[in-house]
């Protein structure tokens, strides 16, 4: 437990192995909370949406969306789950800091999984967990209604997911159903907690990538943060109420053989409050298949890569230290 950054980050100044390389760190300049990123509201027509939606995954890779139908209590519910979660004292939160491989378990970490391997360590601690109806029985009891408000949460985000995929099925051009079932199969949920920090512009929160899955759906609080890469600028996410962020993962970028864009981004820290965000990641499941749908290819707009399983390219984003384009390269064509 000593090595969460929660447990310890008002005693002392930023320790060095939590400052990045000078071309890494954010900085001091301020980025401004742009309103440039799409909001897109579910509610327009289906005409206007896959439009709009297409256009905001071509251009950003990244858009948020209001009007999802999710209902806002269970939305303000799950932060005040993960914000009770993370105030919890350590001996109740002990067993999950415990190492397993056990792909069920929840694991609580300061950084990455990884801590203890990698150079530089995050500014964060991070609770992950399956969501699958097999896995919840291993899900923390405390808070006390962390299983009922989780589970209703992770079933609105996948069923907001799969609307979302429709919509981009639609706009490129894959088959109606594409992504129901063995490409959707694991929904991973990843709580962050980023506690005030001594220094925000030596370190990060989360370092600059892109989401090794299908599709990310993250809920964010009032705080800013997350922080989106276009035309080599970083632009703030500003936060709305009751909205949801939608990143374009890495593999939907290679299904759709690059017609759709994933959205490289990043989060800062800051030195005043504590913020917290909870992630869905729509993940395959390991031994899908993945390549470019077979109706997006022609002869002038041929594969980008050959067939591989899921978790060969997760094999290779982990040993390449999370770079997507460098786990992709084995399978280029």
């Amino acid at each position: 437990m000593d090595k969460l950054v929660s447990s310890w980050y008002k005693d002392q100044s930023l320790p060095e192995s939590y400052i990045f390389p000078p071309h890494e760190r954010p900085g001091k300049l301020l980025v401004p909370r742009c309103n440039t990123v799409p909001v897109i509201d579910l509610g327009d027509t289906r005409t206007n949406l896959v439009h709009q939606i297409l256009k905001a995954s071509q251009e950003f890779g990244l858009f948020q969306v209001v009007n999802h139908g999710v209902p806002p209590n269970i939305m303000s519910e799950t932060m005040s789950v993960f914000h009770k979660f993370f105030e919890l004292p350590a001996e109740d939160k002990a067993s999950l800091t415990v190492h397993t491989n056990d792909p069920k378990r929840c694991k609580l970490v300061t950084s990455t999984l990884d801590y203890d391997r990698e150079k530089i360590h995050l500014w964060r601690d991070v609770l992950r967990h399956p969501c699958h109806p097999d896995c919840i029985e291993f899900w923390p009891q405390k808070p006390l209604r962390y299983r009922e408000v989780v589970a209703a949460c992770s079933i609105e985000a996948k069923k907001l997911g799969l609307q979302i995929l429709e919509l981009l099925c639609e706009g490129v051009g894959i088959e109606h159903g594409y992504f129901e079932h063995e490409l959707t199969e694991d929904l991973l949920l990843g709580a962050n907690h980023y506690p005030p920090c001594p220094d925000p512009s030596l370190t990060l929160g989360i370092p600059k990538h892109f989401d090794p899955d299908i599709l990310t759906i993250l809920l964010q609080e009032h705080i800013s943060g997350l922080q989106v890469l276009k035309d080599g600028e970083w632009i703030g996410v500003k936060p709305i109420p009751n909205a949801f962020v939608v990143n374009i993962g890495y593999i939907l970028q290679v299904i759709s053989n690059n017609k759709l864009k994933g959205a490289e981004h990043r989060v800062v820290t800051n030195s005043s409050d504590h913020r917290i965000s909870v992630v869905f990641c729509m993940n395959p499941a390991g031994d899908s298949n993945i390549e470019p749908a077979k109706s997006v290819v022609t002869a002038t707009n041929p594969p980008l890569c050959r067939v591989f399983q899921f978790k060969e390219f997760m094999d290779n984003f982990y040993s390449m230290d999370g770079d997507a384009d460098l786990a992709l390269q084995p399978f280029k064509l």
